[in-house]
C-alpha cells in the first residue's frame, strides 16, 4: 500500500467521524480533514502537520496487524534526488509494525564493537559501534514452552537481518518474540514439542521431522537454544536419520550430523532478499558499524606484509593478513575440535569463491 492509498484510508476514517470533524470538499489529492476547532473552516491538514502524522501512523499500525502473511521481501528503490540515493536499494519494511517493541521483551544494549571494553584498544579492524542507539529484543531461541501461541504481528529487529514475530501464549497471555519464518500468518497458532505439527513456526525434535523438510534455528546441544541457520533467508534441509543423529545440509553446502533430540523450527527464515540490498553510500555503512578498511598494498612495508613498492606496484607474494597469515585457501578451523567428526562434507569452497594455494586440501 503506497502513500496515496494511506492518504485515502485516512480521509475515509476522518469522514466517518461525522460530527466530530468539520467536513470540507476533497481536492484531487486525498487528505485527511482536521478536527473541529484546530483549523479554520474548510482548511485541510498538511502532510507535515501532527494530525496527519498521527493518523497516518495509526493507519500503518492497523495495516501491520491485519497483514495476511509474513511481509513480502519487495526491494524498495529511491528516486535519485541526490547521489546517495541513486543506487540505494533496501527491503521494503512498510508492512511491518511501525510502533515500539514490547518493553518487557527489550533490554539496554551496550555495544563496544571492535574495541576492548576495559582499555578501549582496537581488537577487530574495521568495526565500530552503530551510529544510532538500539534496544535488544529478547528472542526465544530455546522454545521450551509446549503450549500453543498465537502470532500477533511481525516486527523489524535492528540487531539481526531476519524479521521477528510477536506471539501470545493462550494459557497465560504471555508475550514472546520468535524468528519469523516464510509463510507464517498473523493469527496462526505456533507450538513447540513432539506433538506439534510440521508447519512453519513450529519447533520439533529433529527425530520427529520427516526427511526433506526445511528447518532453521537448529540446536547443537539440547536445551542450549538454536545456534545454526538464524540469518535472513537461510535454511537447512533434513536429508536422513542415522541412529541417534540426523544428517542436515546447510545453506553453505556443508553436510553435518546433529543429535536427533535437538530442537529445530520448521521453514525458511524470513527476509530472503536481504543479500540483494545496496546501501548506496559510505555513510550507510557507518550507520551499521562498519569502518573504512585500508588495503594492505596501499600501506608501507613496515605496516603490512603486502605494503611497500614503487608507485602502485607492491612487493609481490601471496596475499597475507597484517599478521602474516595466508588469506586464501587456508583452513581456519581448529584441527582438534570434537565436533569435527560430525562434519561429513565441508562447505563448498567454489561456491564461496575460495581457492587453495598449495597448502592443505579441500
Amino acid at each position: 500500500m503506497g502513500w496515496a492509498a494511506a492518504l485515502r484510508l485516512s480521509a475515509q476514517r476522518t469522514m466517518a467521524l461525522g460530527s466530530a470533524l468539520r467536513v470540507a470538499p476533497l481536492h484531487s489529492a486525498w487528505r485527511p480533514l482536521c478536527p473541529l476547532g484546530s483549523k479554520p473552516a474548510g482548511e485541510l491538514c498538511s502532510p507535515a502537520s501532527s494530525v496527519f502524522r498521527r493518523m497516518a501512523s495509526q493507519a500503518r499500525m492497523e495495516r501491520a496487524t491485519a497483514i495476511g502473511t509474513t511481509p513480502d521481501c519487495i526491494m524498495r528503490k529511491y528516486k535519485p534526488i541526490h547521489n546517495g540515493l541513486r543506487h540505494r536499494k533496501i527491503v521494503d519494511k512498510r508492512a511491518l509494525w511501525p510502533g515500539r517493541p514490547v518493553k518487557s521483551l527489550t533490554s539496554r544494549l551496550n555495544v563496544a564493537a571492535g574495541r576492548c571494553r576495559v582499555t578501549g584498544q582496537i581488537t577487530v579492524r574495521g568495526r565500530s559501534g552503530p551510529k544510532y542507539r538500539r534496544m535488544y529484543r529478547k528472542i526465544d531461541f530455546h522454545r521450551t514452552r509446549t503450549d500453543p501461541a498465537v502470532v500477533k504481528r511481525f516486527e523489524y529487529d535492528p540487531n539481526r537481518s531476519a524479521f521477528i514475530a510477536l506471539v501470545e501464549y493462550e494459557s497465560d497471555k504471555t508475550l514472546s518474540y520468535i524468528l519469523a519464518p516464510q509463510g507464517l500468518k498473523v493469527g496462526d497458532v505456533v507450538q513447540a514439542g513432539e506433538e506439534a505439527s510440521v508447519a512453519p513456526g513450529n519447533a520439533l525434535p529433529l527425530a520427529s521431522i520427516p526427511d526433506g523438510t526445511t528447518v532453521h534455528n537448529i540446536e547443537l546441544i539440547r536445551g542450549r537454544g538454536g545456534k545454526l541457520v538464524r540469518a535472513a533467508g537461510t535454511f537447512a534441509k533434513l536429508q536422513s536419520k542415522d541412529g541417534g543423529y540426523v544428517v542436515l545440509k546447510l545453506s553453505s553446502d556443508e553436510i553435518r550430523k546433529v543429535k536427533s533430540n535437538c530442537l529445530a523450527s520448521i521453514g525458511q527464515v524470513s527476509n530472503p532478499n536481504h543479500h540483494n540490498r545496496v546501501l548506496g553510500k559510505a555513510g550507510a555503512s557507518r550507520w551499521i558499524g562498519r569502518r573504512p578498511k585500508v588495503r594492505g598494498v596501499a600501506m608501507n612495508a613496515v605496516d603490512h606484509p603486502m605494503g611497500g613498492g614503487e608507485g602502485k606496484s607492491s612487493g609481490g607474494g601471496v596475499s597475507r593478513s597484517p599478521w602474516g597469515w595466508f588469506t586464501k585457501g587456508i583452513r581456519t578451523r581448529k584441527p582438534m575440535q570434537p565436533s569435527s567428526k560430525l562434519i561429513l562434507q565441508r562447505r563448498n569452497h567454489l561456491k564461496l569463491k575460495l581457492s587453495p594455494i598449495n597448502r592443505g586440501s579441500w
